[in-house]
């Protein structure tokens, strides 16, 4: 059984806890995720800034002290001669007043900017009195950054600047993909944390799937198994209310069907603990065709007539467990191995060296049920849903083999196959 077939109020509830573990789990990364990816942002676009003022005041720093004061008149006739004035950044020496000095521009031209947006920063600067920096839009609409340098006359007052601007588009575009790839990583990391949280939460709750699937299956497999012996109670205590004579007959199969019913209990509750791996099967040496002769004569036959024969054959089993796997497949034999329309079902056992054969006259296997036929809670032509399955599983847990197929005249033939005692 799958924990995905598995049905209930239990089963609905370790589902939603698993669910509620994934959306916690994932909710938690995404908070960091929250958190981290602006501070990337923002350290990302300081640190292109940073980078820009630095590459302008390369520029500013040097062209102020090209520039001299003469009795108050500016002479910054050394400024053109220098490599600055032929290089990228572009520059500007302009006066705080026009009225001051004719402003002097770089030559080589790299990025076209208004004249009066720089003279309008020259101005605050001068008037501030302090450098800055700008953000503003060149002429080709490209984003450009401007770092202003005011300087001073010989009286110590602010009467020029310095002003260097580069295109920062290139940077920005840098900056732009490195936020997407940011989100996309982020996106990625939060689906991965969701796909982990959801197979960490799967396997956290696994046990509990496991120890309510084996509860389940414990019950279901208890109900399947003593419907036959408490059918088959109930057929003797009926009889024996009818004819008191048969009381004295009667009374021992009555007590062999109540201790089966025991033996079924102590069964069920033994794969119980060997599936929880405290406890071992009880092995020892059984003569394979008494014990096979004794299910048989405890199997109720108001609808069924068994052909028996056996040769001596020892196995070394665990003959409750063994017992109750012979006798599913005996009941299974009985509902559904009839010829159509006929009253009784002929089962032939045959055992012999190891082996129990299972032969009878129904309709057979169904095709499409196939490997399926042994797994839990699955039906066809020759299967109860539980019973196959309860034996598999003994006959795999003892070495054997259990193979099932469809005889030449009809019929389906259950061969179980045990390990010998030489």
């Amino acid at each position: 059984m799958s924990q995905r077939g598995m049905r209930g109020p239990s089963a609905d509830r370790l589902r939603r806890l698993r669910w509620w573990l994934t959306v916690l789990f994932t909710a938690t990364n995404t908070v960091a995720l929250i958190v981290l990816a602006p501070v990337i942002i923002i350290l990302d676009a300081q640190r292109g800034a940073d980078r820009i003022d630095h590459d302008l005041s390369v520029v500013t720093q040097p062209v102020l002290r090209l520039i001299d004061d003469n009795h108050g008149a500016l002479v910054y006739a050394r400024v053109p001669a220098d490599p600055l004035a032929s290089d990228c950044p572009d520059f500007a020496v302009m006066p705080g007043n026009p009225s001051d000095f004719t402003p002097l521009f770089s030559t080589r031209g790299c990025t076209r900017v208004d004249t009066k947006l720089l003279a309008d920063l020259a101005a605050e600067s001068v008037r501030n009195g302090a450098p800055l920096s700008a953000d503003r839009k060149a002429v080709n609409g490209h984003q450009i950054r401007v770092a202003v340098e005011p300087f001073k006359d010989s009286n110590g007052h602010y009467f020029g600047a310095v002003l260097a601007w580069q295109d920062t588009q290139k940077q920005q575009e840098q900056h732009r993909q490195l936020t997407i790839a940011v989100l996309v990583v982020c996106a990625i990391l939060i689906g991965a944390a969701a796909l982990i949280s959801y197979w960490l939460s799967g396997r956290a709750i696994r046990p509990a799937m496991a120890a309510l699937e084996q509860q389940e299956t414990l019950l279901a497999e208890t109900a399947h198994d003593l419907r036959t012996p408490v059918a088959a109670l109930r057929a003797l205590a009926e009889t024996a209310q009818r004819d008191p004579e048969q009381r004295a007959e009667l009374l021992p199969r009555t007590v062999r069907l109540a201790g089966r019913m025991g033996d079924i209990i102590d069964g069920l509750l033994v794969r119980a603990r060997l599936a929880a791996g405290v406890e071992h099967l009880a092995m020892q040496p059984v003569w394979l065709d008494q014990l096979v002769a004794g299910v048989v004569e405890d199997m109720p036959t108001g609808d069924a007539r068994f052909s028996l024969v056996t040769a001596p054959t020892m196995v070394r089993a665990d003959p409750t467990l063994l017992r109750r796997a012979i006798g599913n497949v005996l009941g299974n034999a009985m509902r559904h191995g009839r010829v159509p329309g006929a009253d009784l079902a002929i089962i032939t056992v045959t055992v012999a060296d190891g082996r129990v054969t299972v032969a009878d006259q129904g309709p057979g296997i169904d095709p499409t049920v196939g490997a399926d036929l042994f797994e839990p809670y699955t039906t066809g032509g020759a299967s109860t849903g539980l019973g196959l399955s309860i034996v598999r599983w003994v006959v795999l847990a003892h070495g054997g083999d259990l193979k099932v197929y469809n005889a030449d005249e009809g019929g389906a033939i259950f061969e179980i196959q045990l390990p010998t005692v030489q």
